[in-house]
């Protein structure tokens, strides 16, 4: 007689595993993500995310992020956070609401007057890969040691998450190669528009609670987007207007490292979101 059917019946339950989500413990996913630098790499997402007129035209014409920026960043951080740590059923729920939400919008592009969705593959996948990237490269920058297969794995891995927002997995970079050809193929597309120089400034400069912005924190904030803008490709600082000097890269590759040691000497619930930790919890995986 075959175990289970032994234990059941006997009356005894054979445990479940517990669901691991679209990642789990033994991910590239989860490495790259355990570190507390990646607000740096989000940083560097939105400003090369901005580059595309369309994909922050969507953004500008969609999104209240000037009136409520820590919202939005905590929405979106939440999302991101829930895809990558939550439970199948929970990763599943975040991805059909941004869909939902996606297909509700539109935008008009600020050169052609054209009308266009804001759930356009096109445009998803350029956010998709960015970010990604952009998460990547921050995390071995900062120092996470990753081997180039590991590099691979991880964008490999992130096409799950693709997959959430609405895009063939099939059609999404996954892998360190297809992700250089696919920012060369889109850098003719790519531009400073209005919106995007005004992102620019707001990122570089977002509105804080005034006893913040007279303590250090403002010019803290300053340091680490400067940072993240200067950790971004040579052509993209360049579209900027901005020069893509090799100096740039090894400054920011110096706060990268040095923003990770000090995050990483702080308790671990001030920076880990419950999402995280009962990830962790449900996976009995130490910290």
């Amino acid at each position: 007689m075959p175990a289970a059917a032994a234990g059941h019946e006997s009356g005894m339950t054979t445990a479940q595993p517990a669901d691991a989500g679209l990642f789990g413990p033994g991910s590239v996913t989860w490495r790259v993500h355990d570190e507390p630098v990646l607000l740096l790499g989000g940083l560097r997402s939105l400003f090369l995310q901005a580059l595309h007129p369309r994909a922050i035209a969507a953004v500008a014409q969609n999104s209240r992020y000037r009136e409520d920026p820590w919202g939005r960043l905590q929405r979106t951080s939440t999302y991101l956070v829930t895809a990558i740590y939550g439970t199948s059923a929970e990763a599943a729920a975040a991805g059909a609401r941004i869909r939902r939400l996606h297909a509700r919008m539109s935008a008009t592009d600020p050169r052609t007057g054209e009308r266009f969705a804001v759930d356009d593959p096109h445009l998803l996948r350029w956010v998709h890969v960015a970010e990604v990237e952009s998460f990547l490269t921050t995390a071995r920058r900062a120092g996470l040691r990753l081997t180039d297969a590991e590099a691979d794995r991880y964008y490999d891995e992130q096409r799950r998450g693709a997959a959430l927002v609405g895009l063939d997995p099939a059609t999404v970079p996954g892998s360190a190669a297809q992700v250089r050809d696919y920012y060369r193929a889109m850098r003719p597309e790519l531009a400073l528009t209005r919106d995007a120089a005004e992102a620019l400034c707001y990122l570089f400069a977002p509105p804080m609670p005034w006893w913040l912005t007279l303590s250090p924190a403002r010019p803290a904030y300053a340091g680490v987007a400067a940072a993240a803008f200067a950790s971004m490709p040579g052509w993209a600082r360049r579209r900027y207007g901005a020069l893509g000097l090799p100096v740039a890269d090894a400054a920011a590759t110096a706060t990268a490292q040095a923003l990770r040691t000090l995050l990483r000497t702080l308790p671990r619930r001030w920076w880990e979101s419950p999402v995280h930790r009962a990830a962790r919890e449900r996976l009995a995986t130490p910290a």
